[in-house]
């Protein structure tokens, strides 16, 4: 049965946090709020910040906890390993297999391997980023990949796991942060499975998809689901903003900004969507 709205939030690092909630504000002020979605799918970024729009702070305070440095919370500094490093390494490994479980699992083998910081460091940097930890009452999706077998796992309120579990194994950056434990299973980050993850929205007449990265195939894609759909992509400046590393906590201020000016700009197709 066809639903009526999704918003889909991809994956993108500190910056991508920071720019979609950026993008999500500037909308919202020029009469394009899509926070009453039917559905939000998460991935990655995305998961934290659709888990924040569950939060109970508007937009404006939500945009505030990016761009404000005085309010930003602690991040911990990466391993050294780069989102360029890791998508080389993925790019190394999609070129030595053409089979995508098999693919999953090299990427997986490598998250368990990687030395990072513990699972319980990691965890006290998502709960402090998350206002709120309850799953908020409508559909919110999760996406994260389990890093043994490689299959892919969609998170919701009724998965029986902590919001913060969730969101946590979403943004499990292979080789940078540790995968979570939930059950007897570690996850990693659902940008394993797809940068956005758009096509669990397929049953959605509307679709609007904020991707602070694209991959291979993206525009396929788009043109795969069956619904409306307006894409939001970072513009030059928001790219400038992003600097050269994602996970870079001082790119957050820049990219919020950014976001929101972009977010102001394109509110009026955004609008003709969603309204």
């Amino acid at each position: 049965m066809e639903q009526e709205r999704a918003l889909v939030l991809g994956g993108g690092g500190l910056a991508g946090i920071a720019w979609q909630t950026g993008v999500l504000f500037g909308l919202s002020e020029e009469g394009a709020d899509v926070t009453g979605a039917d559905l939000v799918i998460g991935t990655s970024a995305g998961s934290t910040v659709g888990a924040q729009l569950g939060s109970g702070l508007t937009l404006a305070e939500l945009f505030e906890r990016q761009a404000d440095p005085a309010r930003q919370n602690e991040e911990l500094a990466p391993n050294g390993t780069s989102l360029d490093d890791l998508m080389r390494t993925m790019g190394s490994l999609a070129e030595e297999t053409a089979d995508v479980s098999e693919l999953r699992r090299r990427i997986g083998a490598l998250a368990l391997s990687a030395q990072t910081v513990s699972e319980e460091a990691r965890r006290v940097v998502i709960t402090a980023r998350l206002p709120k930890q309850d799953w908020p009452g409508w559909p919110l999706y999760l996406v994260a990949v389990d890093a043994r077998t490689g299959e892919s796992v969609v998170f919701d309120k009724d998965s029986g796991v902590e919001l913060v579990d969730a969101v946590a194994a979403s943004c499990a950056v292979p080789g940078v942060w540790p995968p979570v434990t939930i059950g007897d299973a570690r996850y990693m980050d659902g940008g394993v499975r797809g940068f956005t993850n758009m096509d669990l929205a397929q049953s959605y007449r509307r679709v609007l998809v904020v991707a602070p990265m694209v991959e291979p195939g993206f525009d396929d894609q788009v043109e795969q689901l069956t619904g409306r759909v307006e894409v939001v992509q970072p513009d030059d400046e928001a790219l400038a903003a992003f600097g050269t590393d994602l996970l870079d906590p001082a790119v957050r201020s820049p990219a919020a900004v950014a976001g929101r000016t972009q977010g102001r700009r394109v509110a009026g197709k955004i609008a003709a969507l969603w309204n």
